[in-house]
C-alpha cells in the first residue's frame, strides 16, 4: 500500500471520528483508537507502518505538544509543580502497584510483572491533553494540574525503567545508582533548557539580555525576518531541536517540545509595532492548525 494512501485512510478515519464522538458525545479521542485498531485488525491499514507514517506521526506528537506548551504560562506550570507533584507520585505508584500484583498473581513471574507494571506507570501526556483540548479544557486549572502532574509522572517512569529494566532481564541488581542518574539527567536536561532559553531570547522588559555576554545573537531577530514570515519555522524548529534534545537525555521528543512551548512568551512577537498586528497570537493560531491537522 502506497504511503499516502495510508495518510489518507487515517485522515479520512478523523472525519468519521469527530462525527460519531458528535452522535455519541464522547471525546474524539476514544473513537481514534477505536477506528485505528478496527482498520487494522480488518486489514484495511497495515500491522506495521512504513517509516513516513511513523515519522509523521512523531512529528505530529511534537507540534502538539510545542502547541499546548506554547499556550501556557511559564509561571502557571512552576506554580502547578508544587501543587502536583504528589499526583505524579501516586499517578505512577499505583497502577504500576496494581499491575505488578496482577500480573505476579497471574504468571508468577517478577520479570513479567516488573514490566506490566512498568507498561501502566507511564503517562500518555500529549493523549490526555489532545482529549482536554477537544473538550476546550485545555486551559483550566485542572488541566494544568494534569499536564504538568502526567509530565513529572513520565520523568518518574523514566527512573523507574532505568532501574528496573536491568533487574527484570537479570543484567543488574535494584540499586540507588540508577535512579540518581535518571534525575541527574532530567535537572541538567531542564537547566539547559533554561541556559538556551536566556541566551536565545532577550528576557527583561527594558531590552537589556540577562547574559549580555554571549553576543548579540537572538531568535526574537529571526522571529521578525521577512516581516515574520519566518516566525512558524522558526518556532517548528525550536520544537524539533528542543525534543531531539530531549531524546538524547533518554527522554521522549515530545516532553522536549513541550518545555521549549514554555519558555517562549508573547514579549518575543513585539515587533513591527506600525503593522498594528498581533504576531504572537497569529503564530498561537498557525502552530495549533499544523498541531490539530
Amino acid at each position: 500500500m502506497h504511503d499516502l494512501r495510508i495518510l489518507a485512510l487515517i485522515w479520512a478515519s478523523v472525519f468519521v471520528a469527530s462525527f460519531i464522538a458528535h452522535r455519541t458525545r464522547l471525546t474524539p479521542v476514544l473513537w481514534y483508537l477505536f477506528l485505528g485498531s478496527a482498520m487494522v485488525n480488518l486489514g484495511i491499514l497495515p500491522e506495521q507502518m512504513p517509516d513516513f507514517i511513523t515519522n509523521f506521526a512523531e512529528l505530529g506528537i511534537i507540534t502538539i505538544m510545542f502547541a499546548l506548551g506554547f499556550e501556557e504560562d511559564t509561571s502557571n506550570f512552576i506554580k502547578s509543580i508544587k501543587r502536583s507533584w504528589s499526583i505524579a507520585v501516586f499517578g505512577a505508584l499505583t497502577p504500576f502497584t496494581v499491575a505488578y500484583t496482577s500480573a505476579f498473581y497471574f504468571w508468577d513471574d517478577q520479570s513479567t510483572a516488573l514490566l506490566c507494571g512498568l507498561a501502566m506507570a507511564s503517562t500518555t501526556v500529549s493523549l490526555s491533553m489532545v482529549s482536554l483540548k477537544t473538550e476546550g479544557l485545555s486551559k483550566t486549572p485542572a488541566a494544568m494540574g494534569i499536564m504538568t502532574s502526567a509530565v513529572l509522572d513520565n520523568i518518574a517512569s523514566l527512573a523507574m525503567i532505568a532501574i528496573l529494566i536491568p533487574l527484570a532481564t537479570g543484567d543488574a541488581s535494584l540499586s540507588a545508582t540508577g535512579l540518581l542518574l535518571m534525575m541527574a539527567k532530567a535537572a541538567a536536561f531542564v537547566l539547559l533548557v533554561t541556559f538556551l532559553g536566556l541566551w536565545l531570547f532577550p528576557i527583561h522588559d527594558n531590552g537589556q539580555r540577562p547574559m549580555r555576554f554571549l553576543g548579540h545573537f537572538n531568535l526574537r531577530s529571526i522571529l521578525s525576518m521577512g516581516e515574520g514570515e519566518y516566525s512558524i519555522l522558526a518556532l517548528l524548529l525550536i520544537a524539533v531541536t528542543v525534543g531531539l534534545l530531549a531524546d538524547y537525555f533518554g527522554f521522549h521528543p515530545a516532553i522536549g517540545a513541550y518545555i521549549a512551548g514554555l519558555i517562549i512568551k508573547r514579549e518575543y512577537f513585539d515587533y513591527h509595532r506600525d503593522r498594528n498586528i498581533d504576531f504572537y497570537r497569529q503564530a498561537q493560531d498557525m502552530i495549533n492548525n499544523i498541531a490539530f491537522a
